[in-house]
């Protein structure tokens, strides 16, 4: 008779071997050629290296797979998962990322049943595992858009100047695309190819604002905006939008200076009844784990986790100010 845990690995084997199998059939299904390069290949004499060759073959086989994947998986197409993966600069579609969380979420299942020996354990590592890209994908985003802050006030000192030496204003924004470094280059590189394709400048620019989601490239975009519409002298209304940025980050600075023992007294606070409380465990482990055992005392530690979180958000809410 066989124990419990040998027949477990092999459903679990027998799982990952169809779908392993399913995954490598639609692959070549995807991927069938009629043949067309071969044929006109023999035909024409290219004089390339055979390596080379090969390498763009594959390439190119690769491209059409993804291709042909997006184009039977576009209806789990989503503007807003689009939106941050442009956002975060993935050179990803959205079904390829959906497929990625979906598969990750799949192998951490199947190890963590096969490991454990329980679906429990598994159905917890899954869904951890189908969270971690987009928190991944969020900090992507974070992060790109903080280095674009920091960056904006010399995007501005870089356009004012190419304006005021006689460039048009989408010559400045090229000069951007080729001085600055990512994020900001790239940016403006998507703007000045979006005006190329046909859009009109401020809705290139609008596009921009909504992707970086920032107050300063708002105010900029909307005085670009007014500037086409009304007309008027571009340099002097740049330097005036960038000298009201300047002082607007001066003051930001100014303020979170100010308010840094409120916010990190709000920290420590947060944090000291969960140090205390680990320190009385390890003192007194008998006396604390009441706390948890079923009763009148057991609804303790659930209030007092609420209101950690409340005092938390209220204490970060009073310390934050809006300029």
């Amino acid at each position: 008779m066989y124990s419990e845990f040998p027949a477990l690995t092999a459903i679990g084997i027998f799982v990952l071997l169809a779908i392993g199998l399913s995954l490598l059939g639609l692959t070549r299904a995807l991927a069938a050629d009629d043949g067309m390069h071969d044929r006109i290949h023999t035909y024409a004499v290219i004089h390339q290296d055979v390596p080379r060759r090969e390498r763009g073959r594959r390439r190119a086989r690769l491209a059409r797979l993804r291709i042909r994947l997006n184009a039977m998986l576009s209806s789990f197409s989503s503007e807003k998962v689009s939106m941050q993966l442009i956002q975060a600069n993935l050179h990803v579609s959205v079904t390829e990322f959906i497929l990625m969380r979906i598969g990750l979420a799949l192998t951490s299942l199947i190890l963590g049943w096969l490991v454990s020996q329980s679906l429990l354990p598994g159905l917890g590592l899954a869904m951890i595992a189908y969270l971690i890209p987009e928190l991944y994908l969020r900090r992507l985003i974070s992060r790109r858009h903080i280095q674009f802050e920091k960056q904006l006030i010399d995007v501005l000192v870089l356009i004012n100047g190419a304006v005021r030496a006689g460039f048009s204003l989408l010559q400045a924004l090229e000069i951007v695309m080729r001085e600055m470094k990512p994020p900001a280059s790239e940016e403006f590189k998507r703007v000045v190819h979006e005006v190329g394709l046909g859009l009109a400048l401020p809705q290139a620019l609008a596009n921009l604002a909504t992707r970086m989601q920032n107050d300063d490239l708002n105010l900029m975009v909307t005085s670009i905006e007014i500037h086409y519409q009304v007309g008027g002298n571009l340099a002097t209304m740049l330097s005036a939008v960038t000298e009201t940025i300047r002082e607007r980050i001066r003051l930001f600075g100014e303020v979170r200076v100010i308010t840094t023992q409120q916010r990190y007294t709000g920290y420590l606070l947060s944090v000291l009844p969960f140090i205390i409380g680990a320190l009385l465990f390890i003192m007194n482990p008998e006396y604390m784990i009441q706390l948890f055992n079923p009763g009148p005392y057991l609804c303790i530690p659930f209030g007092a986790i609420i209101g950690i979180i409340l005092g938390h958000f209220a204490i970060q809410r009073i310390a934050r100010i809006e300029i």
